[in-house]
């Protein structure tokens, strides 16, 4: 199987919550070189996230190890970070990235490249029967194929667009949305949560998109915000001082799902507060600090 020559990479990425967690741990940067390695060697083997070279040999902790040039225990840990936090999944000792062929859409390219080389073979099939006088230019009767070859690539995003934006349009007509009401309850959260100016046309898009694929009411958009006001780690609360906004919360449907289910609420460790039992204890900064990643399975 060919090699692709990219990967998708999201420009947020370092604003994922687990990207935010592994950037607390020893070693952060390596263990963050060495995972981008691995979705580049994924790409490169284009063989749905499963690490296995020339088919048969599954890849090990010191081969990896070999060809990211990386000692071997900071492979191990990474491998183990990886794991731990589902972003890799060892089936039968094979490593593999679990729906890398959904996030990175690369049957999605074979698909269209298979579609423009239907689409340019039946194009060039109309002109021969024009060329030859059996069928009229612009004639629907004779040139026309039971297929979807004969839409462009362009027309048929255009279409899915338009139908993507008459589903948001329905959400939007069938429950009302106070854009005033999201926007007082947004603003009326702590400090050091930023406040926002508007709603504007993209925000919009994003609200009525999670509305729209998780089935969602205005309720449960004035929920997820109450939510965070019942989150100290989304207040800034954590070891990184990160502080939810906005735009994090409606980026997708996990960040969103998350909020809403209330998986932030609660006093969150930190490293200023979880040890508030400790007092009169007179704990060292670095039996804290391995104190803290033992109870948070570092």
């Amino acid at each position: 199987m060919a090699d692709v020559k990219w990967i998708k990479i999201v420009t947020d990425i370092f604003d994922d919550e687990k990207i935010l967690l592994i950037e607390s741990l020893p070693e952060a940067d390596a263990i963050i070189v060495i995972w981008f390695k691995l979705l580049c060697l994924a790409g490169k083997n284009n063989n749905k996230g499963v690490f296995v070279l020339n088919d048969k040999i599954p890849y090990t902790d010191e081969m990896l190890a070999t060809i990211f040039r990386r000692p071997l225990n900071t492979v191990r840990l990474a491998l183990k970070v990886f794991e731990q936090y589902k972003m890799i999944e060892i089936i039968e000792g094979v490593i593999t990235i679990p729906n890398w062929s959904k996030h990175q859409t690369l049957d999605q390219i074979e698909s269209r490249r298979e579609y423009q080389r239907e689409y340019m073979a039946r194009k060039r099939y109309e002109q021969k029967l024009i060329a030859e006088r059996k069928c009229e230019p612009n004639s629907k009767t004779n040139c026309e194929p039971n297929s979807k070859t004969n839409v462009s690539p362009i027309e048929g995003e255009e279409e899915r667009d338009r139908d993507k934006d008459n589903k948001e349009i329905d959400i939007e007509n069938t429950n009302r949305v106070s854009w005033q009401e999201i926007l007082t309850a947004w603003n009326d959260l702590p400090s050091p949560i930023n406040p926002i100016r508007s709603i504007t046309n993209k925000r919009k898009d994003k609200i009525k998109a999670r509305m729209n694929s998780l089935k969602l009411k205005q309720e449960d958009i004035m929920q997820a915000i109450n939510n965070i006001k019942n989150s100290n780690f989304t207040q800034g609360k954590n070891n990184r001082n990160w502080v939810i906004d906005f735009e994090w919360l409606f980026k997708d449907d996990t960040n969103f799902s998350k909020v809403l289910e209330g998986k932030y609420n609660g006093n969150k460790p930190t490293s200023k507060g979880q040890f508030n039992n400790f007092k009169g204890r007179d704990y060292s900064k670095e039996q804290i600090k391995d104190l803290e990643s033992k109870l948070l399975g570092y």
